[in-house]
């Protein structure tokens, strides 16, 4: 998280693109997100409505083709 912006073409490069190194890295960003949101003492709703909103969004971009379409049809 330290990473200049000098020195970002040649960390990019350091990391493992192998399928195993992906997986490592979903996993560490779960772990880290499980650990900051979800288990923690004084628990709230705040992790999972950023899930929540993340799947909005994601659906939204998704579906905008179709959406944009509609949006331009008149009703009569």
């Amino acid at each position: 998280m330290e990473v200049k912006l000098g020195e970002l073409p040649s960390w990019i490069l350091m990391r493992n693109f192998t399928p195993s190194g992906i997986v490592g890295a979903f996993q560490r960003g779960y772990d880290r997100y499980y650990n900051k949101y979800i288990n923690v003492r004084k628990g709230s709703i705040s992790g999972i409505n950023m899930v929540l909103a993340a799947y909005v969004v994601f659906s939204y971009c998704i579906s905008y083709k179709e959406l944009k379409h509609e949006r331009r049809r008149k009703y009569h």
